[in-house]
């Protein structure tokens, strides 16, 4: 079924900014399905839920709203009744009460895992060998080089405020688990999918397969749209 009627609106996470969704950008305007990336100033769990609800309401029909990582806990928050289905791409999804540190840290991490702590701005910023080793194993050298030349940190503030009630519990939601994550371990997001009772679909990718498998994500956000699109 079409789900030209349906927009996709993407969501980046932290150490990253909208020009990760590019491959997916690509993929569904291809199949006729308008995308826009929401841009996140990462400064605060609050800040980055309004700068997504901004970029809503430049959209006048029905969306699936696509998050990456800590951007799970930003979709999550969202309250536009436009939002019809939900897609957690390897990400986050705090239960109301908790927040993005305490399902970060839920489980044992993965060795190659990185450790972070804020600078004296009280940002946190991805060191550079955590981008080969765990936030995009999979990924060639270009891209790595261009991961790292444009990360963005993200706050202290984004991952210690508690979520209210989260959107998935009101609309339909689909994961999409990185069996390969080494940042966001296997287990942890298959406990969050689960208690969401999400559609899942698993794939054999890292944490970021918005650029490493761009077409298993796509293909998610379109089985989405095209539910969205058969209401």
């Amino acid at each position: 079924m079409p789900a030209g009627n349906v927009s996709a609106v993407l969501v980046h996470g932290a150490w990253a900014d909208g020009s990760s969704w590019s491959k997916v950008i690509e993929r569904l305007e291809a199949q006729g399905i308008n995308a826009i990336a929401a841009p996140l100033p990462l400064s605060s769990l609050p800040d980055d839920v309004a700068a997504l609800e901004r970029t809503l309401e430049r959209v006048d029909v029905p969306v699936v709203l696509a998050g990456h990582a800590y951007a799970g806990a930003v979709i999550g928050s969202a309250r536009a009744e436009k939002v019809r289905a939900l897609v957690y791409v390897a990400a986050l999804a705090p239960d109301e009460g908790e927040t993005v540190g305490d399902v970060f840290n839920r489980g044992k991490p993965h060795p190659l895992a990185p450790t972070l702590s804020p600078d004296k701005h009280g940002l946190i910023w991805l060191p550079k060998k955590a981008f080969a080793d765990a936030f995009a194993q999979h990924a060639s050298s270009q891209e790595l080089t261009v991961l790292e030349a444009v990360q963005r940190p993200v706050s202290v503030s984004c991952i210690g405020v508690a979520v209210g009630r989260p959107l998935w519990k009101d609309r339909p939601s689909w994961f999409l688990i990185a069996n390969e994550d080494r940042m966001i371990i296997r287990d942890n997001q298959q406990f969050m999918a689960q208690r969401m009772n999400a559609l899942v679909h698993s794939y054999p990718v890292d944490h970021t397969p918005m650029i490493t498998s761009p077409d298993a994500v796509t293909s998610v956000i379109i089985e989405a749209a095209r539910a969205v699109a058969a209401q």
